[in-house]
């Protein structure tokens, strides 16, 4: 197999700890070792001085400089600026995540050789503004993104690969209908996928971003300190190092609990300490409703997929979650199915989005395996337009959830009034009708309306939603045929000034001469 320059280089960007593979010599998925010699590349960030640092060392200072650490920005994007003040300022989440993404690159660097493109994996419940996010993080860091994809499709890739489904012929042992559960560091994914050959089709999908792991951590922190305030009468949820420290030993307690039945748990407070005793059913207690949620969450996406229990091959496991027990567990049970783990569940994102690198950057005529991805998208796509029997603001969904990718679609609305200068078409994403149960991603804005324009005038609205789930609109007054102006504006985007002097700062690279914006769509 040739692989000369460019590598294929593919990127699981977690919540928690990020991964980083390529296609070897012989087109296998390696992952590749950080500066530090691990796999994994923990996803917190250390502000010291004039010094950024991402990693294992960034963690060791939630104990002593937890103030200064940057943690879990994944569950930030879309918003203007992270929650936590970091060396005096404010950053943009995306932000944080280009100096991750900067020293995966770096790191990897160093064994393959310089690269710029790659695949970048978000979770498949990410909405466009987090994926655009997403998007402009990898530009930051000095990366071409090749392509982003759902974290559940990759996994689904790297199990076709792993069990010889993907042969150069493109010819599959048997047809596949898989459930992939992937529960990682901050977010949940469930995607039901029909493997048909070479073609990975996903049927349904859903998810929550606002759930992995973390929230695991985070229930024993609280039951510990809960602990410490009944011997002693202090909290040390008001120290942000104490609390630090206690983080870092409930998250390796968790991890222990998979394979002991218990452990214990120091906690340290204003020249105070206890040792408090963790059993896996105290775990599983405190935590019965996250996991709840998740089984909720596959009923959910098995009943949109069209499928019943019995219609499913495997239930596939992927995110270092899935290591507690009492996930297998609950699989077993709900499913009637033996969750697979024959992929690394810390492996396999980043697996599959360096295959589906390595397709991009193949040519036709060499012997890489051929497969095709059918991803649908996680939320509904509409305009907020004015009822017109009620006058009340209402969600119009032009793109239904779980519509097969890619895909576009129009509607038309009216205009208010005559001789209106301008129109504005607030873009949203979600299933309820109002606007408040929606996510606001953008404002299309047409200019340089004709001077006669009257009332009601048809205005066509065109979504085109790409197979990396960004999204493309245009805007279209009838019976005018002389090119308008429109832009789409979103509210929590960084310009392409802000994101060529991030690139700058972090990447130490200028802005691609021959490109003036970042890879994607409008």
């Amino acid at each position: 197999m040739n692989h000369a320059a460019p590598p294929a280089v593919g990127i699981d960007l977690g919540t928690t700890h990020s991964a980083i593979a390529w296609i070897d010599d012989l087109g296998r998925p390696q992952t590749l070792i950080n500066g530090e010699g691990d796999k994994l590349t923990p996803s917190a960030i250390l502000f010291e001085n004039d010094e950024v640092i991402v990693g294992k060392e960034a963690i060791k200072a939630l104990g002593t400089d937890a103030d200064q650490v940057a943690r879990c920005a994944k569950r930030q994007l879309g918003q203007r600026l992270f929650q936590q003040p970091l060396g005096g300022r404010q950053y943009p989440p995306e932000t944080l995540e280009a100096w991750i993404l900067n020293k995966l690159r770096q790191d990897a660097a160093r064994q393959i050789g310089t690269f710029t493109q790659a695949v970048i994996t978000v979770p498949a419940y990410f909405d466009e503004v987090r994926r655009k996010a997403t998007q402009d993080a990898g530009y930051m860091a000095g990366l071409e993104v090749l392509d982003i994809i759902n974290e559940p499709t990759a996994a689904a890739i790297a199990f076709g690969y792993h069990n010889n489904f993907l042969r150069p012929d493109g010819v599959a042992s048997e047809p596949q209908k898989i459930l992939v559960y992937d529960l990682g560091g901050g977010t949940f994914d469930v995607t039901v996928m029909e493997i048909r050959g070479a073609n990975f089709v996903a049927l349904a999908t859903d998810g929550d971003s606002q759930l992995g792991g973390y929230d695991w951590d985070q229930r024993l922190v609280d039951h510990v300190a809960k602990e410490f305030i009944r011997e002693n009468s202090s909290d040390p949820h008001h120290d942000a190092n104490a609390l630090g420290r206690l983080w870092r030993d409930c998250e390796d307690a968790k991890r222990t609990l998979s394979a002991r039945r218990r452990t214990t748990v120091a906690c340290d407070f204003q020249g105070e300490s206890i040792r408090a005793e963790i059993n896996r059913e105290q775990l599983e207690d405190l935590t019965a409703d996250l996991l709840d949620r998740t089984a909720f969450t596959c009923r959910e996406v098995l009943r949109a997929s069209g499928l019943d229990w019995a219609d499913l091959d495997r239930v596939l496991l992927v995110g270092g979650a899935t290591r507690m027990v009492a996930v297998k567990q609950m699989m077993r049970e709900l499913s009637g199915h033996e969750p697979d783990v024959s992929v690394s569940p810390d492996e396999a994102v980043a697996h599959g989005a360096a295959l589906r690198a390595g397709l991009l950057l193949s040519t036709g005529d060499d012997d890489y395996p051929k497969f095709s991805i059918r991803n649908v998208n996680s939320h509904s796509l509409g305009v907020i337009g004015t009822d017109t029997a009620s006058r009340l603001k209402r969600n119009a969904i032009i793109i239904p959830r779980n519509t097969p990718l890619p895909a576009s679609a129009s509607r038309v609305f009216q205009t208010q009034k005559a001789r209106q200068e301008s129109i504005l078409v607030p873009v949203v994403e979600g299933e309820g009708s109002s606007p408040e149960d929606c996510t606001h991603i953008g404002d299309v804005i047409l200019r340089d309306l004709p001077d006669d324009i009257g009332a009601q005038a048809p205005v066509t609205v065109k979504f085109r939603y790409h197979e990396n789930g960004r999204l493309s609109v245009s805007v279209k007054l009838e019976g005018n045929d002389r090119r308008l102006r429109y832009e789409l504006k979103r509210e929590n985007s960084l310009s392409q000034q802000e994101l060529n002097e991030w690139r700058r700062h972090i990447a130490q690279l200028p802005p691609p001469a021959e490109k003036a914006s970042t890879p994607g769509n409008a």
